[in-house]
């Protein structure tokens, strides 16, 4: 009996994987430099236009919790995503409240269900509230929720032919010669040639709107800056177009540095936090608090960006509003990325 228990989880562990990814190659070790993309999603299977959503600090966790986190938003908004059917689900962490936690990870599977049965593709980044407690104990929950990525801290897939997603780990180094970073640069260099849109999604963001109230790592830190002196240096951008998405912060912020754009959507619905907007914030409404995902639609030779917001956090009922728009132009091998606002 204990083994046929032991063998339907077995079971019940690849079926799950199947609805999150798509084709791993299970040779690669962690941080070593890697040439191709670790998951690979066919073209023929995805929607036409191609639809991607990102967004972050759900810190599922008891409903009971209240206080740092809302958990009637965050389901407003796992059901919202789940209509709106992506190609691809990213999560740019905090995706439990304490990594620790075994219950925090059922919570996140009971809630999500919806996206099971839509058979979403969801990738995550690990965040700083995936490591709440010992770090080994947190990546074993991680894993567990996520048994395609056992082995792995950051990956990369390819969806179709125009987009690659790099999924880092900001809990690890970024810095010049760091294995992430090595890793970062054999992907680029070895991109598909019909890739133009190239998504970096990790937790903490390299752009910010400086808060000097706030915890420092809330104003942005050395390692991910570095990891934005590296992306502007990158000679892939004379013929891709990045788009930087990140979380921690729970608001919502938009920034075009370097050619590159950079986002913080962090409203899944953690505690949010206020700002100060700087005049470099492409995003100036005055509304708060930003609960919201971003969504990424494919239109010819661009991908029009839309951010979808709550718009009464306080009703009964959800109801929703487009608040931010933005176009991310391909890049040509003559022209370098560029955004239109």
């Amino acid at each position: 009996m204990r083994f046929r228990w032991r063998w339907l989880a077995a079971v019940a562990a690849i079926g799950l994987a199947w609805l999150h990814f798509s084709r791993p190659d299970a040779s690669r070790v962690l941080g070593a430099p890697a040439t191709g993309p670790d998951f690979v999603r066919d073209g023929r299977r995805l929607s036409h236009p191609l639809r991607l959503i990102v967004y972050a600090d759900t810190r599922f966790t008891d409903p009971k919790e209240t206080e740092a986190t809302n958990p009637k938003v965050r389901r407003w908004l796992v059901n919202k995503i789940a209509e709106e059917k992506p190609d691809a689900l990213v999560l740019s962490g905090d995706l439990p409240w304490k990594g620790d936690v075994p219950g925090d990870y059922d919570v996140y599977r009971a809630e999500t269900q919806v996206w099971r049965d839509a058979h979403l593709f969801i990738y995550p980044a690990l965040g700083n509230h995936e490591f709440h407690g010992r770090e080994s104990q947190c990546l074993e929950n991680w894993w567990n929720a996520f048994p395609e990525l056992r082995g792995r801290r950051w990956y990369s897939v390819q969806l179709g032919d125009s987009v690659y997603i790099l999924l880092l780990d900001s809990n690890s180094s970024l810095l010049p010669a760091s294995p992430q970073i090595e890793w970062i640069r054999a992907q680029l260099e070895h991109l598909p040639p019909r890739v133009r849109y190239v998504f970096v999604d990790l937790h903490h963001p390299p752009v910010v709107d400086v808060q000097p109230q706030f915890d420092p790592s809330h104003n942005g830190r050395p390692n991910e800056r570095a990891l934005a002196e590296f992306l502007a240096r990158a000679p892939e951008r004379s013929r891709v177009s990045f788009v930087v998405a990140a979380g921690h912060i729970h608001n919502y912020q938009r920034f075009y540095q370097d050619g590159i754009i950079y986002i913080v959507s962090g409203g899944g619905g953690a505690k949010p936090y206020p700002l100060v907007r700087h005049p470099v914030d492409l995003y100036q409404d005055t509304s708060f608090p930003n609960y919201h995902y971003v969504r990424f639609v494919e239109e010819g030779n661009k991908l029009v960006a839309t951010m979808i917001r709550v718009a009464d956090p306080e009703a009964a009922t959800p109801s929703w509003e487009e608040k931010d728009h933005f176009e991310v132009q391909a890049a040509t091998p003559t022209k370098a990325a560029s955004a239109d606002f």
